[in-house]
């Protein structure tokens, strides 16, 4: 039946003639094939995915979330994305055949993610690929692959339980009495994820401690550090052990960093050299903000300046007045005239810029309404956030004690203005309402700490003092933060309910009044879906090394198949995956009978 051939007439043509065999099975009428078979009888007898495996096992942290790779290698996917269905396709034996084994080379068409139960511990992919079989014909055929997800700790998380795992650790000091440089610096580690691949992290009062895995992401962090602040490093190590016929030894190592002691804020007298050598400028300056160099700006005029952190070291130099909150005093702005310098104390003309925000303040002491009617004129460089009526801090230098000698005698011989302003204060703390801090339309994320053995040793009045501190030192640093615009976009911020009803209030209230003020802080500034739990940054992974921690906990937010949707990836539902078959029957590849995708340029199967 074989060689039975038979000769059709084309339909519609010429005389045209196609000539058609007798499958060898069912001796149905098909067209000359390598195989003498019709599609549906090859199918029936091939299986496309012999020799691929079905059933495969992935294995996940769960302390930090990460999915094993290789050779110890863990990595961050989430659920549903082109990584995780990489590192899938990667546990699948049979996907990639040699040239030497059998079979056929195999070619992989499409994969989708198929839903499954959220705590079966499955993972399913269901595979469509195609096959040569009996010289050229190719098949395709689709089938469901499951991997099995078990548990193994990584070698971070098992660092992280077993005591003394450390291999170097970072001591981050700032000689101050508060710790609002640190609450900036907490804020910059979150934003820039710097804290990932620390094992746990300790505070104490004049600082905090980082302690990693090894020297490489302490070498990191400090690098991080560098760049935002102010700092010098002194290193050392500790031996450990040592083996003497490998000529291996196991060190600790130790980082002490140093801040330097200046802070937002402060009232400086810069020593001559340095104020020649950063453009001539004024020498009562106040500290405008710290990055990793120390950002300066005269309160009379408006000029600002630089000072590098290697010319802070050369000579370190202290402030005369801290920015501390027994040092500050309330003032309430009267009025306000406008002020046009044409040059400053550098006897440079003075930018439009700078020119349009200076004015002649007239303000008076907020203890003293009421009772006397002294009033102080001064110009400021915060001029033009102020209006009649607002609430400022500032220092009063008339009362106010330098602690450089050569600062004090100028003070006394009447060179210093009456009183600098350091900020204006905003919402419920201006009108100084007792739950403004609750009122506040932002809040911030924290990293999960836990103190260190001094301060658990403070128990009675001195912890209690000490934890009083530590809240205002925090209520001080979110009033900077509302004071400051180039703060805020350094940081994250995330919007409170407060934030939420008023974003709706807004919306049914209409447009409001153009305000000069663009230091306020809006809602636009402020990021949404912040979940708060009893321990702060409790998901973030700070005390694990996980490089996609924090991507892990948004797969609880996520809907079904909307990852998938962001990677371009198949999925296939819940409804049609209950319906779906483990197996499809291969079909035959239309068009492509022949394999031309699997030949190379001489014809030649690959």
């Amino acid at each position: 039946m074989e060689g039975q051939v038979s000769i059709q007439q084309q339909p519609g043509g010429f005389g045209g003639t196609a000539a058609t065999i007798l499958c060898c099975i069912c001796a149905t009428p098909i067209a000359p094939n390598p195989s003498n078979t019709c599609s549906s009888c090859l199918a029936s007898q091939s299986d496309v995915t012999r020799g691929i495996s079905t059933e495969a096992t992935i294995h996940q942290c769960r302390g930090c979330s990460r999915w094993h790779q290789d050779a110890g290698k863990w990595i961050g996917c989430e659920l549903e994305s082109r990584e995780l269905m990489a590192l899938c396709l990667k546990n699948v034996s049979g996907l990639k055949k040699r040239k030497n084994e059998g079979g056929g080379r195999v070619r992989l068409v499409d994969a989708a993610w198929v839903w499954t139960e959220p705590h079966s511990m499955r993972l399913k992919v269901r595979l469509t690929i195609q096959r040569e079989v009996d010289g050229g014909t190719i098949l395709q055929q689709s089938f469901v692959v499951t991997f099995v997800v078990r548990n193994q700790q990584c070698v971070e998380c098992q660092a992280a339980f077993r005591q003394g795992s450390w291999k170097s650790l970072v001591q981050v000091r700032q000689r101050v009495g508060h710790k609002r440089t640190f609450l900036y610096l907490e804020q910059l580690i979150l934003k820039h994820g710097a804290h990932r691949g620390c094992l746990s992290i300790e505070t104490f009062k004049d600082g905090m401690d980082f302690y990693f895995p090894d020297k490489g992401k302490a070498a990191r962090f400090i690098s991080f550090l560098e760049d935002v602040v102010p700092m010098k490093v002194k290193s050392s190590k500790k031996l450990i052990g040592t083996d003497d016929k490998s000529n291996v030894s196991n060190y600790k190592y130790t980082n002490l960093v140093e801040i330097c002691t200046l802070c937002k804020d402060d009232l400086l007298f810069l020593p001559k050299k340095v104020a020649r050598h950063i453009g001539n400028i004024s020498r009562l300056v106040l500290v405008k903000n710290i990055s990793n160099v120390i950002h300066v700006i005269d309160p009379l005029t408006g000029q600002t300046g630089n000072v590098e952190s290697e010319a802070y070291w050369r000579d370190p130099f202290r402030p005369v007045v801290t920015a501390a909150r027994t040092r500050l005093t309330r003032y309430v702005v009267l009025g306000k005239d406008p002020v046009y310098l044409e040059r400053n104390a550098s006897k440079r003309s003075v930018s439009k810029k700078q020119r349009s925000k200076l004015a002649l303040i007239t303000a008076a002491r907020e203890s003293d309404l009421g009772e006397n009617d002294s009033q102080l004129e001064e110009r400021s460089h915060l001029g033009y956030l102020m209006k009649s009526g607002d609430v400022c801090l500032g220092y009063d230098l008339r009362e106010c004690q330098m602690v450089d000698d050569e600062a004090e005698e100028a003070r006394t011989n009447g060179k210093f203005p009456d009183m600098v302003f350091v900020r204006k204060l905003y919402g419920g703390v201006a009108t100084g309402e007792s739950d403004a801090a609750k009122k506040r339309v932002f809040e911030l994320q924290r990293l999960n700490v836990k103190k260190g053995e001094e301060e658990d040793r403070k128990r009675g009045k001195k912890g209690k003092k000490d934890a009083e501190m530590e809240n205002m030192d925090e209520e001080d640093f979110m009033q900077e933060l509302e004071a400051d615009r180039d703060m805020r976009t350094r940081v994250n911020i995330y919007k409170s309910t407060m934030a939420v009803t008023k974003d709706d209030a807004n919306d049914d209230g209409g447009e409001n009044e153009e305000d000069e003020d663009d230091q306020k802080i809006t809602l636009d500034e402020l990021l949404d879906n912040l979940v708060l739990d009893s321990k702060p940054d409790a998901g973030d992974g700070a005390d694990l090394a996980g490089d996609g921690a924090d991507k892990i906990q948004g797969d609880l937010f996520v809907g079904e198949g909307e990852r998938a949707a962001e990677d371009k990836l198949s999925y296939v539902g819940r409804d049609e995956a209950k319906n779906m078959q483990a197996k499809d029957v291969a079909t035959p590849v239309a068009g492509n009978v022949w394999g031309k995708d699997f030949m190379d340029k001489d014809g030649k199967f690959l």
